[in-house]
């Protein structure tokens, strides 16, 4: 019995990482269950049986890639290795995620994850940046949130990785130094 749930487990988190490395590489009305099961080296009726229909695959897929983040075993107040993680994570998964953000507005579980994604980075920097954060309170203390979370958003990423083109060394170093302005801030 323990054998046969451990070998379902390794079915479901094999057609999960498929179900990512398809939907992070096209579009989602472009991503066909057929193609993700012969990947995954089982059935179309073992991806439903596991999932359901195709927007539930999705879900448990973007799910599963969240699990693999690293961001949130950034420390507390320490800006230079949270930066760090935050880009890890982009520089794996952001273009995806860039292509998702472009459907959310016509798919209802890409705007489910989108959405569970946007209330995420509120979260990890408010815990992440905490420091910064105690130091004012009221509306200074949401307009300094609100300033961490547009410096460390996958928008600014994109602007200066993929738009600017610029080395991540130093990309990451201009999100450090935006971080640290936020503490001049009122």
């Amino acid at each position: 019995m323990v054998a046969r749930a451990d070998a379902a487990t390794a079915t479901r988190q094999r057609i999960a990482a498929t179900a990512w490395a398809h939907f992070a590489a096209r579009p989602y009305d472009e991503v066909r269950l057929a193609d993700i099961a012969s990947d995954a080296a089982v059935s179309v009726q073992t991806v439903h049986s596991a999932f359901g229909q195709k927007d539930e695959l999705f879900v448990a897929a973007w799910r599963w890639m969240t699990r693999t983040d690293r961001r949130a075993t950034a420390p507390i107040g320490d800006v230079k290795n949270a930066v760090r993680l935050l880009y890890d994570s982009y520089e794996s998964g952001g273009d995806a995620v860039l292509r998702l953000l472009a459907q959310e507005d016509r798919i209802p579980a890409v705007r489910q994850m989108t959405d569970a994604g946007r209330a995420y980075q509120r979260e990890w920097v408010a815990r992440t940046f905490a420091p910064h954060l105690a130091e004012v309170s009221g509306a200074a203390r949401e307009r300094r949130h609100v300033a961490l979370i547009v410096a460390t958003d996958l928008y600014t990423w994109k602007l200066l990785r993929r738009d600017m083109g610029l080395p991540r060394a130093t990309a990451q170093r201009i999100v450090i130094e935006m971080i640290a302005t936020t503490k001049g801030a009122p």
